[in-house]
């Protein structure tokens, strides 16, 4: 490998790594408070509509989760709406051109920010990072994911604010790493007893918020950092995070003025929400997408990913499912026509598979599949095969109307081609929680899950996640995200050699050929790419849309007017 080209790839991937799954606070520049500028004092609420089951972000992968952390976690680098990177508690973005990234490309140096103090008054440092590679790395704990961090040799500590990380192999992604839910204190507590942490019901972080007080399923409590590292900031005193029962509750308290942010709007919101005088829309397009995780493995407590599935393990059924939803049919009946048909994985921004296109709406080919597995039509129009009826279980998050009118739709479509769909929802708290509180997603008892999974500029640990079969969940593997128990010796192989890629187009490529392997294989169905909905009270000032981070991600420069 040259060293132009090293640089050249090192050069880019600075451009467009980013860490959408883990959420960061910004680097804002302080500015002097004018007579019409920031104010300091005052209150926001915002509403949402699931519960955290904890917050500690190595431990869980909760969307609302990531969203509490993003008011009190930073991050050595951060991600701008632009998706470029921008340094945070680190002084400047490492890259070869300032000597940050050495010419091989496995030595990276962070020069870290002086005087930052953690929320419990404790000086960051690098001795901060060391510990937070210990913590990862320690064995049997849960922690969602080692990718990445498996690749570090060491991490030493020249000085107390430089931190020289070393890599086996040239890790590409590696901005990706020591970034908000993955940057601890060395306070936190012992490794090996991390699921009984304090600080998983009250992080201890350097942001613009503490947690004040957590009480599950009714609110967060966050108050004003006052040691914040940018002088003045933040505005606020106080953050309130309010569970409500269901985001129809929460549009209502929005529009009496009882909350001031709404996370995660719908578009089944936008006509009401548009009625609103008092209230601003933030509706980017959003990356990620809503899709459905088809469960490849046994459908047992906990399952043998090496025992196939009794209906899903048949190729050409997981293939008639998809070929028989109308995806468009959802997008103008409920999203009102303000959505992307799903596609594969990668779906945005520059590792994009633009070639590989969404499973188009054909139920006559949906019932050929069907015929040619051996499922033919009984007395009721549900199939049957050797005495066993086509019907698996539907499940979802509980509480969100979008997911629920769109299994409604989707039951229809089943329905239409012989096959049975029954729902069975649950809290989010239950269905997406850990392995330990028997989450039916961790422990592989379902059929079919349908959520929303977000994506990020770098896809690397994406990727994995959802493709390696190291990710796959079991009793010792706790923290795995290969939900749908996908396995095959090509995609790991493609997955480790695009780890260790400096360059980001042959980085695409490897990355798309697994994505067409799981748009081949029917692992998951890509639904649709809706818009990233937050709404706010037209008091609230500073509020920046970003859909590569969390709606925290700025909080330090709200405002109320």
């Amino acid at each position: 490998m040259t060293r132009a080209r090293l640089l050249a790839g090192l050069a880019i991937t600075t451009l467009l790594s980013a860490c959408g799954a883990a959420p960061t606070t910004a680097a804002p520049t302080a500015k002097p408070a004018a007579a019409s500028g920031p104010k300091r004092g005052g209150k926001v609420t915002m509403a949402v509509w699931q519960s955290p089951t904890l917050l500690n972000g190595l431990l869980g992968t909760q969307t609302v989760m990531n969203d509490v952390l993003a008011f009190v976690v930073d991050g050595l680098t951060n991600t701008q709406p632009d998706g470029s990177r921008v340094p945070v508690l680190a002084k400047e973005v490492p890259t070869v051109a300032n000597g940050g990234v050495s010419a091989d490309g496995k030595t990276i140096t962070y020069k870290l920010v002086e005087g930052v103090k953690w929320h419990d008054g404790t000086v960051f440092g690098c001795e901060d990072i060391q510990f937070t590679l210990k913590a990862i790395m320690t064995k049997d704990v849960g922690v969602v994911s080692t990718t990445g961090y498996s690749d570090v040799d060491s991490v030493d500590c020249s000085t107390p604010n430089t931190a020289v990380i070393k890599f086996k192999n040239f890790y590409a992604p590696y901005l990706q790493l020591f970034n908000g839910l993955e940057l601890l204190p060395r306070t936190a507590g012992d490794p090996a007893k991390m699921k009984d942490w304090e600080y998983n019901r009250k992080p201890i972080g350097t942001g613009p918020f503490k947690v004040a007080e957590f009480k599950a399923e009714e609110y967060v409590r966050l108050v004003r950092n006052p040691d914040y590292r940018v002088k003045d900031q933040p505005y606020l005193d106080e953050v309130i995070v309010r569970i409500v029962p269901s985001s129809q509750v929460a549009l209502q308290l929005l529009k009496s003025g009882e909350v001031d942010v709404m996370w995660n709007n719908t578009e089944a919101d936008l006509p009401e929400l548009k009625t609103m005088t008092n209230v601003k829309l933030s509706k980017p397009v959003q990356i990620g997408g809503e899709r459905m995780f088809l469960n490849l493995a046994e459908n047992k407590d906990p399952s043998d990913p090496k025992k196939p599935h009794a209906i899903l393990s048949d190729l050409k059924v997981r293939q008639a499912i998809a070929y028989g939803i109308n995806k468009q049919r959802i997008i103008d009946n409920l999203l009102y026509g303000e959505a992307k048909p799903g596609t594969s994985e990668l779906n945005a921004g520059y590792f994009e598979c633009k070639n590989i296109q969404a499973y188009p709406y054909d139920a006559a080919k949906a019932k050929a599949l069907l015929d040619e597995a051996g499922w033919k039509p009984g007395a009721d129009g549900i199939r049957v095969k050797e005495g066993v009826r086509l019907r698996l279980k539907y499940s979802t998050t509980s509480g969100n109307k979008l997911r629920e009118d769109s299994q409604v739709l989707i039951l229809e479509d089943m329905k239409a081609i012989g096959v049975e769909f029954y729902i069975e929802n649950a809290p989010s708290s239950v269905v997406i929680g850990s392995w330990d509180a028997n989450s039916p997603r961790r422990h592989g008892n379902f059929d079919i899950i349908m959520y929303t999974t977000n994506a990020s500029i770098d896809p690397h640990s994406q990727m994995v996640n959802l493709f390696s079969s190291k990710s796959i969940p079991t009793e010792a593997n706790k923290g795995g995200t290969n939900y749908t128990r996908f396995s095959d010796p090509k995609a790991d192989d493609l997955l480790a050699t695009a780890a260790k890629e400096p360059d980001p187009a042959k980085r695409r490529d490897l990355y798309c050929q697994v994505a067409q392997m799981g748009y081949d294989q029917v692992n998951m169905i890509y639904l649709y790419q809706r818009l990233k909905i937050d709404s706010y009270n037209v008091k609230l000032q500073g509020f920046k849309e970003n859909v590569w981070n969390s709606v925290g991600w700025n909080a330090a420069e709200w405002w109320i007017q």
